[in-house]
């Protein structure tokens, strides 16, 4: 029985790609319901002060550990106040003001992301916004706060300094269209073939 459901699956491949492709367009479709926001990236060394006695890897795993803590601090709303404190530039704040404190804090926490670089003492910050000078501005007073205030969050004493200063992308980074149609593609291919795998099994039952 699963030869011959083999053999459909490979003859109707036409359908299926067709039906791929329709799927694909509706994903593509979907995600342009969605705000078109740009990504401008930054990354900032934490070094740890480094004592007597203690060994290269320590201090570096060290160091992953607190650029993993200030991943976390970024997402708070006493960071997102002093970003707005310690900013040089004007930041398009429309998106957190005038709303509940809770649909700020989401919306915070979903503009900026951070995460540490395994195996390094780097963390790489991204700033979301449909601007893409926005995005730029926002990532580097991001970077700027974690470099003034950092070790206040830690507990320890480091020092932080940008390694990399903002670059934006050149096409949207959210939503990923090209990715969520291939997605797409690929699930309308595999609905479709159960599909027609099924109704070949029916046929010879």
């Amino acid at each position: 029985m699963f030869e011959p459901s083999t053999k459909t699956f490979f003859k109707r491949w036409k359908i299926l790609v067709l039906v791929g492709i329709l799927v694909a367009i509706l994903s593509s479709a979907v995600s342009l319901l969605f705000p078109i926001e740009y990504r401008a990236d930054t990354e900032v060394l934490i070094i740890s002060r480094q004592q007597y006695g203690v060994d290269p890897y320590t201090v570096a795993k060290s160091a992953e550990r607190i650029a993993e803590s200030l991943s976390q601090a970024i997402k708070t709303d006493d960071f997102y106040q002093r970003v707005l404190e310690s900013s040089d530039q004007s930041i398009d704040t429309s998106r957190f003001t005038n709303v509940e404190e809770r649909i700020k804090r989401k919306r915070w926490q979903k503009a900026v992301e951070a995460k540490a670089v395994f195996g390094t003492s780097l963390m790489t910050i991204s700033a979301y916004h449909k601007d893409p000078n926005q995005a730029a501005i926002l990532a580097k007073a991001v970077s700027d706060t974690i470099v003034l205030h950092g070790s206040s969050y830690v507990g320890t004493l480091i020092n932080i300094k940008v390694v990399n200063t903002p670059v934006v992308s050149r096409w949207p980074a959210r939503p990923n269209i090209l990715l969520n149609a291939f997605l797409g593609f690929l699930i309308g291919i595999l609905i479709m073939g159960v599909a027609v795998v099924k109704k070949g099994r029916r046929r010879l039952i």
